[in-house]
């Protein structure tokens, strides 16, 4: 049900002006959820919920709300703009607990009236039966509200004027001669309404009992209270209920807002303004941003560093050359070199799952980060955080900081496990190292098929005879034994070139998936987090900047 509501309201304000900023609006809100504080964007959504519903409702009709406090006519005002006796009239004690409506056309406005929560009870037709007059086509799509009295000491009655006031298109304030001036209006209800001033009146009622030479006075201090509320804009007028005076002045202004049906997309604007500069306040206006290249890099490599990596390379560099070494060497001695343990799996990092199985290990043997190495990590990590963050507002900055280090407690397991388990290219020997062993072997043997040649020849004592077959005047056994010792000793100091370049070679295929591996997890631990902070700041100003276009 709240998809299929959620995807009407959509539908309704999509295409439209309005409907963009409150998609704007909302889109900001999700995105600051987390990082600004909840009961503020609690508000926004609200106001972008509330706007959203009344584009939904009739557009043929104008809400105006009168509202007042206890004593100014407020109701009398109501009732003469009506020409009906609808609200009691009270003097002393607030007689209005309900708000009361009167509508002048009533089609489409049932479903606007009940948005506004006003009980049927509560309503009246302008051109009802209880009207015995002329419709008043002057006042056509007019849904007039005699909202209670703010002052009221029934907490349920202010209660119903804050909620109202909220969603009347228009605004009439009936202020009395004897209390224009109560704070209670100004610092409660008219100033913090200055966003809403192209919506609003301020009438002055009761003018018939303030001596003539006295009236433009009091209304030109109403005027001087207004403009230190920052309603420079809002029409003052006098009127007195009773007598009818300025009630023509009164209806021309409401129906004139009313014929130009922009009240209710000004009030809508209005609301929607205000709640953006509200979270633009608390959001900041700075500069939106990204991670740089350079600074994610300089990330990595103190991260490379405190995983080991350059140990890890050299490793790489020491097994190959070992390990080839021994392939490539002349193997009466190169057997030797099996004594010295192999540094790659001294660290773990070459046996594969068989050899964590026969070491019981699932982690590799590096060494532990020294604390230099932590410190420089977690410096970096703030570093880069404080950079990236700085210019933001608080909140922002905070959020930013907090998704960079919210993980880095597990950076250090995870680089050891990311280590383990990053493919170093070393299993197994060069197809040349293989081919050389081959020929050093068949160097071995014919080195030894000489030397037991020569010695069956030196004891038989026919060493020297014409009948041994020879090789330019040597005698082939003794080519064969010492050619076979002499090539596999040259060949191995020539293969030495060899191994040193493929180790170099290897252990820069090893750095850069090692690097490669340790930047995933930088990636995922910190960059990813802080990106999606400064994703959500984006959004948020983008959402913003339509919101108050």
């Amino acid at each position: 049900m709240t998809s299929l509501l959620e995807g009407a309201k959509k539908l309704v304000t999509r295409g439209t002006d309005i409907g963009a900023r409150i998609e704007a609006l909302e889109s900001a809100t999700r995105a600051a959820r987390g990082r600004l504080d909840d009961t503020l964007l609690d508000e926004v959504e609200t106001v972008a919920d509330r706007a959203a519903g009344r584009l939904r409702l009739s557009a043929e009709h104008t809400v105006v709300g009168i509202a007042g406090a206890t004593g100014s006519g407020k109701s009398s005002t109501f009732n003469a703009l009506t020409g009906l006796e609808l609200s009691a009239v009270g003097v002393r004690r607030p007689t209005t607990s309900w708000a009361t409506a009167c509508v002048w056309g009533s089609h489409g406005a049932d479903e606007l009236l009940d948005w506004l929560g006003i009980p049927p009870r509560h309503q009246t037709t302008r051109d009802s039966m209880l009207d015995s007059r002329r419709e008043d086509t002057a006042m056509e799509g007019v849904v007039l509200l005699d909202l209670p009295d703010h002052d009221s000491t029934e907490v349920s009655h202010h209660l119903e004027v804050d909620r109202l006031v909220q969603l009347v298109d228009m605004l009439v304030w009936v202020l009395d001669p004897q209390k224009y001036a109560d704070a209670a209006i100004h610092d409660r209800y008219l100033a913090p309404l200055q966003s809403h001033e192209d919506v609003m009146v301020v009438v002055l009622n009761h003018i018939d009992t303030v001596p003539e030479d006295r009236r433009q006075a009091m209304v030109d201090d109403v005027r001087r209270l207004l403009d230190a509320d920052g309603l420079s804009r809002v029409p003052v007028i006098a009127i007195s209920a009773r007598a009818g005076i300025g009630l023509d002045d009164l209806r021309r202004e409401v129906s004139e807002r009313v014929r130009a049906k922009k009240a209710t997309r000004t009030r809508l604007e209005a609301d929607l303004r205000g709640a953006a500069e509200r979270l633009d306040a608390a959001s900041g206006d700075a500069r939106t941003r990204t991670l740089s290249e350079d600074r994610v890099r300089a990330l990595d490599d103190s991260l490379a560093d405190a995983a080991g990596v350059p140990t890890v390379v050299d490793a790489v560099q020491r097994s190959t050359r070992l390990r080839a070494g021994r392939a490539t060497g002349w193997p009466v001695v190169s057997w030797l070199s099996g004594l010295k343990p192999d540094p790659l799996k001294r660290l773990h990092l070459d046996l594969g799952d068989a050899g964590r199985e026969l070491t019981g290990r699932a982690r590799s043997s590096m060494p532990s980060a020294t604390p230099v190495q932590r410190a420089r990590v977690d410096t970096e990590v703030r570093s880069l955080a404080d950079d990236v963050s700085q210019g933001l507002a608080r909140p922002w900055a905070e959020a930013v900081r907090r998704a960079s280090t919210s993980r880095l407690d597990d950076l250090h397991d995870r680089l050891d496990l990311a280590l383990s388990q990053t493919d170093l290219g070393v299993e197994r020997l060069p197809v040349w190292a293989g081919l050389v062993r081959v020929l050093q072997w068949l160097l071995v043997l014919a080195a030894a098929a000489g030397l037991v040649w020569t010695v069956l020849l030196v004891v038989s004592g026919t060493l020297g005879d014409e009948a041994t077959p020879k090789v330019a005047g040597v005698a082939l056994p003794l080519v064969l034994l010492i050619g076979g010792v002499l090539l596999g000793i040259l060949l191995a100091l020539v293969c030495r070139f060899l191994v040193a370049a493929t180790a170099r070679r290897r252990a820069a295929v090893a750095d850069r998936r090692l690097r490669s591996a340790v930047h995933e997890v930088s990636q995922e631990l910190v960059v990813r987090p802080v990106a999606a902070e400064l994703e959500a700041y984006t959004a948020v100003r983008t959402g913003l900047a339509t919101a108050l276009r």
